[in-house]
């Protein structure tokens, strides 16, 4: 029995599972076992795009594979920290000293991750012009799709696919022009919306007309593809599933491994603590301290970005294991040990063949 879409076979994947990671291990093994990888450069300066986008395609070949940024609307036009700095109201300053002073965190030997650079426009047009240069196949928008960029990847053979959370974020993305959508639900790690899964995706794919859409949010074995393609997507979109895989081991702290293994559905919280956009993570004395009565409401991107990022490096850097945390969707109960990309795929793939014949008793 296959297992192939209309939208598979168009974009020349014998699978239709496309897996979004931060590490350039998992997209090519992703890709390599007849998924489409996507890597997430979001966090990534320009020339760091340039060399890993070359090295994806090393180990791919000319099998397909994508990039995704981050682009929202509203950043500041210039890579000032120090503008951003002087906008931080005293009160938050002071909550984040009171956590670095509770749990007795050294300083960090340089930026977070999330102050390497400041989300601007500036930095933002280097990132699109790193992507648009090289040979990825598939240009994402995981927040955002500035209409100027979807046209210059479209005029130079890129498919181009946006992320949405709600149905009336179909029109501006049809306005844009992207090619296909991306409907995830709230169960979803990182930045996810206030919809669940299994009510969006009917609602996204009815709505969206031609444009093909994948199923996001809470999909972690093959009855979840299964039932993603009977609502009418024509595939899915992974990224929890791929965080407890070998590849991705060296990515994430000793801690972090221990702790996504030992999640179970209800063990992950949302909260704008981590940029000042929506995030599902984790939950730990992090999102915890951020809840408190105590505490400021964060900040809107990039001012939170700035409030926390060298914390945020600081607190895995010198192993403050209570804060220690990671993004995930509710879907990390399913996955409790670390195996080969490979293997995943390899099971989602049975699971969702078995899952399909299935279906077919009922139809008898």
């Amino acid at each position: 029995m296959k297992l192939s879409t209309s939208l598979s076979r168009k974009l020349g994947i014998k699978y239709p599972i496309f897996g979004f990671a931060h590490s350039v291990e998992v997209v090519a093994a992703i890709t390599l076992a007849c998924g489409y990888g996507v890597y997430g450069a979001t966090r990534r300066f320009p020339h760091e795009i340039v060399t890993e986008l070359a090295e994806i395609k090393e180990r791919v070949g000319d099998l397909p594979f994508g990039v995704d940024l981050v682009l929202p609307p509203g950043m500041p036009t210039h890579n000032s920290r120090e503008a951003i700095e002087a906008e931080i109201p005293a009160e938050h300053k002071d909550f984040v000293e009171g956590l670095i002073s509770k749990y007795q965190v050294p300083k960090a030997s340089g930026p977070g991750m999330r102050t390497r650079f400041i989300r601007s426009a500036e930095i933002e047009a280097g990132q699109i012009d790193a992507v648009l240069d090289s040979s990825v196949n598939m240009f994402a928008c995981g927040i955002g799709s500035p209409p100027e960029v979807i046209s210059r990847a479209k005029a130079i053979g890129k498919t181009t696919l946006a992320l949405i959370g709600a149905p009336h974020h179909i029109d501006r993305a049809r306005r844009a022009g992207v090619e296909i959508l991306v409907a995830q639900g709230y169960d979803a790690g990182a930045h996810t919306g206030p919809i669940g899964t299994y009510s969006l995706v009917p609602k996204i794919v009815d709505e969206a007309g031609d444009i093909p859409v994948l199923a996001a949010g809470g999909v972690a074995t093959g009855r979840h593809i299964a039932a993603a393609l009977a609502m009418g997507a024509e595939g899915v979109w992974l990224g929890t599933a791929w965080l407890l895989t070998e590849e991705h081991r060296s990515h994430l702290h000793p801690a972090n491994i221990k702790k996504l293994k030992d999640a179970g559905l209800g063990d992950t919280v949302i909260t704008r603590s981590e940029s000042g956009k929506t995030f599902r993570q984790i939950r730990t004395a992090w999102s915890t301290e951020w809840e408190s009565d105590s505490a400021p409401s964060p900040l809107k991107m990039p001012y939170q970005d700035v409030l926390v990022g060298d914390l945020l490096g600081a607190i895995e850097e010198h192993d403050i294991e209570p804060l220690i945390h990671s993004g995930a969707g509710q879907s990390i109960g399913y996955f409790d040990s670390v195996r080969p990309v490979a293997e995943v795929m390899e099971d989602l793939v049975k699971q969702t063949r078995d899952a399909l014949q299935g279906l077919n008793s009922y139809c008898e």
